[in-house]
């Protein structure tokens, strides 16, 4: 029998979904070139019937060929980082977590820049920031292994230190860099952008990152069981050094996918998995999927102010910064005893 409660969680699913495609269809519909949005809706309507044409060839070149594929990279990057932050969150019970806790982005973004150093092209930095995302929390984890006592501890704060030495590493690179035309690569793409995202390489991301984000909704009614703490959720039948393993591995693809094709944005995984658990509580089964969703929306909203409010376009870790930092602080004076 389904409860009340069951019943409003499927509500506000449904209704951040219905949000997310309107939003998707507006992003599509706003740029320089503005195409209206029931233009935008024919197009995509004609891809599964026939229909009369009233839009334009260059519309339908717009729509699919420049906007599609940065629209659907803010939209997966979105829900990604957020699906990673509210994994972390409960998973180390501390709602200051965010998904480079462990380092991933850190090791990103200096394999990213050692790249850009070289002048690699954009699918070798992308290869190398996921790869080097990986090893940092890998290098992380196997740390933490030796902290017997307290793993979770142990696991924080080695991603502290592994993240210190890769953002050191970044450090050094940006100061032999070129600063002509070397620098300002490796600065703007740092920032965070969906803007030069390719097709092929949102595929490819793709791939770990739906596969990692359905791990987590796989696994989020045991996330509910895990921020009881480990000894509890060991009483009740889960393997919490597994978990552990499943979680980190899942969110670490994830958030290393993210960072490879849009650089580093922060505040997403941050700041969103609390927007959800003021909307509908602490059970990850519905706060799980409102996060992917409320995620994907609010990067899809800040990419379409990256390229309206000014002439150059704006990085997205800029304006993620102006939006979650002072919510962020809100929450701390406000709310403090719910955080």
């Amino acid at each position: 029998m389904i409860t009340s409660k069951e019943k409003r969680g499927k509500y506000y699913i449904a209704a951040f979904a219905a949000l997310f495609v309107t939003v998707f269809v507006f992003s599509i519909a706003t740029g320089r070139y503005p195409i209206p949005f029931r233009e935008v809706v024919r197009v995509f309507i004609s891809r599964l019937i026939d229909i009369p044409q009233t839009w334009t060839n260059e519309m339908e070149l717009v729509i699919f060929r420049i906007r599609m594929p940065r629209v659907l990279a803010g939209a997966l990057v979105g829900a990604a980082l957020s699906s990673a932050g509210a994994a972390f969150q409960g998973l180390f019970r501390n709602p200051l977590v965010s998904p480079d806790v462990l380092g991933a982005s850190s090791g990103a973004g200096f394999g990213a820049a050692l790249m850009l150093l070289f002048g690699m092209n954009y699918a070798m930095v992308s290869l190398a920031a996921f790869v080097s995302g990986v090893i940092a929390v890998g290098g992380a984890y196997l740390i933490s292994i030796r902290a017997r006592r307290n793993p979770t501890l142990g696991m924080v704060l080695a991603g502290i230190m592994i993240s210190s030495l890769f953002t050191a590493g970044t450090s050094y690179v940006r100061l032999v860099a070129d600063p002509n035309n070397v620098l300002p690569a490796i600065t703007f793409w740092l920032m965070g952008s969906v803007a030069n995202v390719r097709q092929s390489s949102l595929i490819w991301a793709a791939i770990p990152i739906l596969g990692g984000m359905l791990v987590l909704l796989a696994c989020r009614w045991k996330l509910n069981l895990l921020t009881t703490g480990e000894d509890e959720a060991r009483a009740m039948g889960v393997n919490t050094k597994v978990m552990r393993i499943v979680i980190v591995s899942a969110a670490t693809l994830i958030t290393a996918a993210s960072v490879a094709i849009s650089g580093i944005i922060g505040w997403v995984g941050l700041v969103i998995p609390h927007f959800a658990r003021m909307l509908v509580g602490y059970d990850y089964r519905v706060m799980m999927p409102v996060s992917m969703l409320m995620g994907a929306t609010f990067l899809m909203l800040v990419d379409v102010l990256a390229r309206t409010i000014a002439i150059a376009e704006v990085p997205l870790g800029v304006l993620t910064a102006f939006v979650g930092a002072p919510f962020f602080l809100y929450l701390i004076l406000d709310r403090g005893n719910r955080i």
